[in-house]
């Protein structure tokens, strides 16, 4: 049985290898944070450069409404891995998977909701 950071350090494991191998680059830093039932996932410096020129070039809320759709596009297509992963790592069920992005500082937020708490095990206090 892992400890509660154990299945954030695996969450954040395989969010990086999904945003690397779906959105073509990994996150500069990741933090998971396991509160009851909710998996809550910051992610920083996950916009490509072809992302970032995207946002830049056009009109602000263009460019950022295109790049918002792209993204959700993606998670959406992809969200049965996803979604298996943290049932993998957290021996619970997804019940809902929400998500947004910042085009101005290249920051996500991910919120999986699941059927109950994860069952960790306590570390032992030195």
């Amino acid at each position: 049985m892992k400890t509660q950071g154990e299945i954030e350090a695996a969450i954040c494991d395989g969010i990086s290898r999904f945003e690397q191998e779906y959105m073509g680059r990994g996150p500069r830093e990741i933090r998971t944070h396991l509160i009851n039932d909710l998996l809550v996932v910051r992610l920083q410096g996950v916009l490509t450069a072809a992302e970032q020129q995207l946002a830049k070039s056009l009109p602000a809320e263009k460019g950022r409404d295109l790049l918002k759709q792209v993204r959700i596009q993606l998670i959406e297509t992809a969200r049965p891995v996803l979604e298996a992963m943290v049932q993998e790592v957290t021996g619970v069920k997804v019940v809902s998977l929400h998500r947004d992005i910042s085009t101005v500082t290249g920051e996500e937020v991910v919120l999986l909701t699941l059927t109950e708490s994860p069952i960790f095990r306590e570390l032992k206090k030195k």
